[in-house]
């Protein structure tokens, strides 16, 4: 995918949340859609609105940086 969304943050808001996140915390829509992995790593806006999930934390800070965003670690 080369083309960029709208839900990323605009203006000043440009800092984004990455967080690993245990499968079982999301919906089973979600988990039957994982292909066997344990968790996924979560990017989130300031506001704490979950703005993606991606497979691993390299993947979510690369999605964050190639829409304008300074991705930030969450433990």
């Amino acid at each position: 995918m080369d083309r960029k969304h709208k839900v990323f943050p605009e203006g000043s808001e440009r800092i984004v949340y990455v967080r690993p996140v245990k499968l079982a915390e999301l919906p089973e829509e979600v988990q039957r859609e994982a292909g066997g992995l344990d968790g996924l790593y979560a990017l989130h806006a300031a506001s704490g609105e979950r703005l993606a999930l991606v497979r691993d934390r390299a993947l979510a800070f690369a999605l964050a940086r190639q829409n304008g965003l300074a991705p930030v670690n969450v433990h």
